[in-house]
């Protein structure tokens, strides 16, 4: 049995005419005569009573109208899901991110994502950045958003924004008054500092700032990746930090955020994903990621 003999016969059963029928189908109606009577054919019974002028369905083809209705909604409908997932926007698309990446540019293309892209199942995990690259090359995540860089020549990144390096102070240091500060003005101070295996990209870029000072930071603290555990620190008089400006966003109470004078490295926050990852809604994804 052909799905398009069943809707010749929805149409025919519908308008109770041959004649209507083929004008409603755009088609000359002996072609149409013949579908009808080899689906009757294939069912073995036949669908219509045509022993008088006006036809009528017999007791078989009333019973099949119902069910050739939902079996061609059932087709619309998974041509429909089939497409979709073709171009993009049905399946499923798993993105992870580190914390403090939440606090950026990743709301607004999620939102933006989400609103051309409804029926895609978005599941987000927040993760540390180790962790996040584990993910994609096991293909666990179908794209991670951290900062760079990153290690591993077989994944792909798009660059998303870049944050100033900001110095995180209590508010009760004689810096928080001060519209910026120099690095070497708190060189002797202790310092709330991350591993390098916990966020390299942060590490890289803080520990090229000290450098770049000549400066060998006293370490309070090691070991605390997340911003917001960071900055608790700075306002527990634990130590100084230095910070993304997205750090700005969480309003941490007790904590002051200063400028660095004559710094201009900043920190790329970029989307890793792995090349051969052929996922049509990740590319429709990595679109809305375009500079």
């Amino acid at each position: 049995m052909r799905y398009r003999r069943l809707g010749y016969f929805v149409a025919v059963a519908e308008e109770l005419s041959f004649t209507r029928a083929a004008q409603r189908l755009h088609m000359a109606q002996p072609p149409l005569s013949q579908q009808i009577a080899l689906l009757e054919k294939e069912i073995g019974t036949p669908l219509f009573d045509r022993s008088r002028r006006a036809i009528r369905l017999t007791a078989a083809g009333a019973a099949l109208l119902p069910e050739a209705r939902r079996l061609l909604t059932d087709l619309d409908e998974t041509v429909r899901m089939v497409r979709g997932v073709g171009d993009g926007t049905v399946g499923r698309l798993t993105v992870g991110f580190v914390p403090s990446a939440i606090n950026g540019v990743l709301p607004d293309l999620l939102r933006e994502f989400g609103a051309t892209h409804p029926a895609v199942e978005l599941t987000l995990r927040e993760l540390a950045p180790d962790a996040l690259l584990r993910a994609v090359h096991e293909r666990r995540l179908d794209v991670a958003v951290l900062y760079l860089p990153i290690s591993g020549p077989d994944l792909a990144h798009r660059r998303l924004a870049s944050e100033d390096l900001l110095l995180a102070v209590p508010e009760a240091h004689p810096a928080a008054t001060a519209p910026t500060v120099a690095l070497t003005d708190v060189a002797g101070e202790p310092f709330v500092l991350p591993e390098r295996h916990d966020v390299p990209g942060l590490h890289a870029a803080i520990t090229a700032l000290f450098d770049g000072a000549g400066i060998t930071p006293r370490i309070a603290q090691r070991g605390v990746w997340l911003i917001q555990t960071v900055l608790g620190l700075v306002a527990a008089g634990i130590g100084l930090a230095v910070v993304p400006s997205s750090a700005a966003a969480l309003g941490r109470q007790g904590v002051t955020l200063r400028r660095l004078t004559n710094v201009t490295r900043q920190l790329d926050l970029a989307a890793i994903w792995r090349p051969d990852n052929a996922s049509a809604p990740l590319e429709d994804l990595l679109g809305v990621m375009e500079p």
